[in-house]
Parts: C-alpha cells; structure tokens; sequence
C-alpha cells in the first residue's frame, strides 16, 4: 500500500527521500518562486545559462549545488564551471550537459541513467530504454511563450523519476 501511495503522491509531488532539485537557464534572474520550490531539496543541480555567480551563492543556502556552464556564461567565474559533469546521487548515475544536442557519449556505454540538459528552454523528459532524459526548462526570463519551470528528480523502485514543477509567475 505505501508503494501506491507513493506512486499517487507522485503524480502531485516527488516521493519521500532524497529529492533533487533540477533548474536551467536563469540567464541572471534568480525567481523567488523557484526558491521557494526548492526550499527541501536535498541536492540543486543547476544545467548551465546561470548568467549571475551569485546565485549559485544563493541556491547553495538551500541545498548543495553541482552546476555547469551554459553558452551565456562568460568570465572567469564562468570558466571555473565545468561544460559537463557525472556524478551519482544515490543509486542514480546522472551526466550534466547544457546542450543535449552537443553530447556525443553513449548515455547507455557510460552506465547513466539520467541525462539532463538546459538550453532549449523546454521543459520535458522521456524514457528511451533505461535512460531518462530531463530537460527542467527555463527558470529565468520567459522565452516566446514558453512556460517558466524547474523540475525534480528522485529514484523510486531503483529508477529514475522527474516532475516537472511550473512556477507561479
């Protein structure tokens, strides 16, 4: 029963446990509403177009945070930012790549599970075999008529699961 309550929470909300909070393209306007989304993650991976050093100063006071560079970050701040990172959160094996049409690995040779890009400004993610694949979409100024968002990321069942979270601006 709690596996079902979990599943049904989910549809609303990620389930108990360690939550990731996932947010791109800032592009230097750092919402409230996103701080107040993320306000209990117990990780922030911010994927690249930051635009503002402090902020990840900012998003650090909440969680831990892993961030890359995005194609706006410029500066020597910038240039101490990877262009890609891997790292394991729990059990999940996740790579960092600000342009999913820049990566040239083999997502499933490299053992990751999940692969998060930004840039688009779309926000989504898909399963293709045993990989998910998150785009979080713009959390900073709004794109055409794109929405503004961020997403979340937790396992559950030994997979990879995200939402993503519109912001109320």
């Amino acid at each position: 029963m709690a596996n079902r309550n979990c599943i049904m929470q989910s549809l609303i909300q990620p389930c108990p446990g360690k939550r990731i909070g996932v947010i791109s393209d800032t592009h230097g306007l750092l919402r409230s509403e996103a701080l107040d989304a993320l306000d209990g993650v117990d990780r922030i991976l911010h994927v690249g177009d930051i635009g503002d050093p402090n902020h990840l100063d900012v998003l650090a006071r909440i969680a831990p945070v892993t961030a890359i560079r995005g194609n706006i970050d410029r500066g020597s701040w910038a240039e101490t930012l990877p262009e890609t990172v891997s790292l394991t959160i729990g059990s999940l094996r996740i790579h960092m790549i600000h342009d999913r049409k820049a990566l040239q690995a083999d997502p499933g040779a490299e053992g990751w599970d999940v692969v998060i890009s930004g840039h688009s400004h779309r926000p989504g993610f898909e399963e293709t075999g045993s990989i998910l694949w998150l785009n979080p979409g713009a959390a900073g100024p709004r794109r055409f008529r794109l929405p503004i968002t961020l997403a979340f990321l937790w396992e559950e069942a030994g997979r990879p699961r995200a939402m993503i979270h519109p912001l109320p601006v």
